[in-house]
């Protein structure tokens, strides 16, 4: 969970320091193309489309958020009853989660359409269309994440601390309904995922929430220590809702807790494969598409927070806000390196250097070996049943026609611990059903199908922010 969080902590930070940057450069490249001339055969490359895209994603949808009134909206959340502000907030937190699902299939979408290669034929809306429905979700998603950020600020700033203390009580809820479930590892990994996103955006939650309270207190300090209980006792409840749902669910459906090493293993293996020089997708895409975060929204929400509290005024302001700016591309600098330092050792501790340079085989294509396996099984028993009832050699009856097999083991090939991953209920389904037709119960086993490791599962399409 730690590494998790610091991995949606890079990508994050991304948004505020290298994006802006990189777009700049793009830009740059533009204007000055007539000058250097046209030395390849497209403007920018794959990798500046995607991240001008992003840009002007960023500065349309600010835009858009600087009409929303945040006052005006903290009041109309704070004369809701109780019930409805703890109804309100149960259906926020599953439309965001809706809200990251289709989020990314859109920005995939767009970036896919807008790097596409040229000579062929356009089977899609074009990129305006895409583009304009980024900007629309990005707006939505971003103003739906604030209607979130003010209900928890009513639960902060309510006398009795009810509705604080319901929503709280909300995270055991997550208890009843994901406990007495059958988990498999993979579906357990997926879980994961989705704490680790929705613990990090808690926290940016709440620092949504002492900025804006610092900001109506005008940043006097002894308020911070008058919010500080609360806060504690929010991530406090979280964590031990957390510990505790993942303990039970490991121990009723006897899973072992090393199952999250190679989890972490495959987080790692997402963020060094994204470090390669012919890399598909850019980071922070990878980390979308694994873990449902979605930075944009957040980014822009808590720009246009810090933008409305903190008021720039005199050079010495902005001094500080370069020396702020400064200490951001710093943190980010240093938590890469530290991140893909320890990635890389997670990666070589779970021996899966190898499949940096041999990328894994698609879901589909295992799926169909399967299906075919499974079918030649099933058409050769009755076969084989129907020329035993017309006389011919039966199995049983004569086993000198039988291949014979060795006492001795066969030599092993050694295999790395990502090749022990569980595969999915129902490929064990087929294979069970495999053995029982043909009624091979011990070397029937040896001839199963590959199992699918973690790193098949929802796999980040090859749409993404591609790098040359």
């Amino acid at each position: 969970m730690i590494f998790g969080f610091f991995l949606c902590l890079d990508a994050f930070l991304y948004v505020f320091t290298l994006l802006p940057l990189r777009v700049i450069l793009a830009l740059l490249r533009l204007i000055t193309l007539p000058c250097c001339g046209l030395s390849g055969s497209r403007l920018l490359q794959p990798a500046q489309v995607c991240d001008v895209l992003k840009g002007f994603i960023m500065v349309l949808c600010y835009s858009m958020m600087s009409y929303v009134d945040y006052a005006m909206m903290y009041h109309l959340i704070r004369g809701q009853s109780v019930i409805k502000l703890y109804i309100i907030y149960n259906m926020l937190e599953v439309a965001d989660r809706l809200f990251s699902s289709f989020g990314q299939d859109i920005l995939d979408a767009l970036y896919w359409t807008a790097t596409e290669p040229k000579e062929k034929k356009r089977a899609h809306i074009g990129v305006i269309p895409h583009f304009l429905m980024a900007v629309l979700y990005v707006f939505l998603h971003a103003l739906l994440i604030m209607v979130q950020a003010t209900t928890l600020n009513v639960a902060f700033n309510s006398h009795n601390k009810s509705l604080l203390t319901i929503m709280m009580s909300n995270n055991f809820v997550e208890i009843k309904g994901s406990v007495f479930k059958k988990f498999e590892k993979n579906n357990l990994f997926q879980m994961s995922n989705s704490d680790i996103k929705e613990r990090f955006t808690n926290y940016i939650l709440l620092l949504i929430v002492c900025l804006r309270n610092m900001e109506q207190f005008s940043w006097n300090p002894d308020h911070l220590w008058v919010l500080f209980p609360d806060v504690v006792m929010v991530i406090a409840s979280e964590v031990a809702v957390d510990v505790v749902k993942h303990a039970f669910i490991t121990k009723f459906n006897d899973i072992s807790a090393d199952v999250y090493g190679e989890y972490r293993a495959s987080l790692a293996f997402d963020l060094v494969s994204s470090r390669q020089k012919n890399a598909y997708t850019d980071y922070s895409d990878s980390v979308s598409r694994r873990m449902g975060f979605i930075p944009l929204p957040l980014a822009l929400l808590l720009i246009r927070v810090v933008m409305s509290s903190v008021k720039i005024q005199g050079s010495l302001s902005f001094m500080c806000v370069l020396l702020f700016y400064f200490g951001m591309i710093t943190l980010k600098v240093l938590n890469s390196i530290v991140l893909l330092g320890t990635s890389c050792v997670f990666v070589k501790e779970a021996n899966m250097e190898e499949k940096l340079f041999d990328p894994p085989p698609s879901a589909a294509s295992s799926r169909v070996n399967s299906r075919a396996h499974r079918t030649k099984h099933v058409h050769t028993a009755p076969q084989q049943e129907a020329t035993a009832d017309k006389g011919g050699p039966s199995l049983t009856s004569d086993n000198s026609q039988l291949p014979t097999i060795p006492e001795t083991p066969a030599p092993t090939v050694p295999k790395s611990d990502s090749d022990t991953f569980l595969t999915t209920p129902d490929e064990e389904e087929d294979d069970k059903i495999i053995n029982t037709d043909t009624g091979l119960e011990g070397d029937g086993l040896k001839n199963r199908t590959p199992k699918k490791d973690l790193l098949e599962i929802d796999r980040f399409t090859i749409c993404g922010n591609r790098i040359d």
